[in-house]
């Protein structure tokens, strides 16, 4: 099997140095772009992130590669059209599972944390889960071994997409031209996916392309400075309990309905579902709000 870089790693030293610069901008213009508390929170959850990432990410190696010993094509990575390819899949199915995590409970309550700052910011593109591969985040791009692509080259594309997405986590930069915003995920596009107000609630999932939401219709464009955080804020900077914040609040919520079909509903139905009305899911705050 080849071996493929472990990029994020490398990219550690470029993250520090930019979110340094970004802060050295902020004080500058006296932006108020970071917050030490919130900061510090989403160092730990990405340092945690990456330490779990090490285990977890073995066992979907080994889950890809039984896949690919079915693999209907043969498609080989020492090929340039084979990366362009790889590229369009993963970011494909990184839309996919990407909207899903905001139309799922289940993702959502690994997502979740992603979102979690009341701040947009570098640091806050470290802000990443500690349960997403546990809870079979993976399973969106299961079927790129199964049509040839080789695991390691979904992994490495996966960290790819990652480290594209780092940058645009910032206010620092307005707005691109207007071809690149129309083909590309840029910061403008991506603060609105942050964004808690109403309006941008579940828009943009993009990774690199934002194209995918102009063809699936769930793009919006920035109107307005977004609200940052969620709808309802977590109110700690404790890592651990920003990580399973979620997680605790569907234990809670199973312990209320009676019967199956609402079990099933609040642990795949959308996020803010309720069996009495007492929290509400975007579409009905939407339908609410005409």
């Amino acid at each position: 099997m080849p071996q493929f870089p472990n990029i994020l790693v490398h990219a550690i030293p470029g993250f520090v140095l930019l979110i340094v610069v970004e802060i050295i901008y902020a004080v500058k213009l006296r932006r108020e772009f970071y917050e030490i508390k919130d900061t510090a929170t989403s160092i730990s959850l990405g340092l945690g992130n990456l330490l779990i990432g090490i285990v977890t990410k073995g066992f979907i190696l080994l889950f890809f590669t039984w896949i690919y010993t079915y693999r209907f094509f043969t498609i080989p990575y020492n090929i340039w059209w084979a990366w362009v390819l790889c590229f369009f899949a993963d970011d494909f199915s990184y839309y996919w599972f990407h909207r899903m995590a905001h139309s799922i409970r289940w993702f959502w309550a690994s997502h979740v944390v992603h979102h979690s700052s009341e701040h947009y910011n570098l640091a806050a593109a470290l802000r990443q889960t500690w349960t997403g591969n546990l809870t079979g985040a993976f399973i969106f791009w299961a079927w790129m071994p199964l049509v040839g692509f080789h695991p390691g080259m979904i992994l490495l594309m996966q960290s790819v997409s990652l480290l594209y997405q780092f940058w645009i986590h910032t206010e620092a930069i307005n707005k691109f031209p207007k071809w690149f915003e129309f083909i590309f995920n840029t910061p403008s596009h991506h603060r609105v996916h942050h964004g808690s107000d109403l309006l941008y609630l579940d828009k943009n999932h993009a990774g690199t392309l934002i194209i995918w939401d102009r063809i699936f219709k769930t793009f919006q464009p920035e109107i307005y400075t977004p609200t940052y955080g969620l709808t309802k804020n977590v109110k700690t900077f404790n890592p651990a309990k920003v990580a399973f914040h979620e997680w605790i609040n569907i234990g809670k919520d199973l312990s209320k309905p009676k019967g199956l079909k609402h079990v099933l509903s609040y642990l795949f139905n959308a996020p803010g579902w309720s069996h009495d009305g007492s929290s509400k899911t975007t579409k009905e705050l939407r339908k609410e709000r005409k």
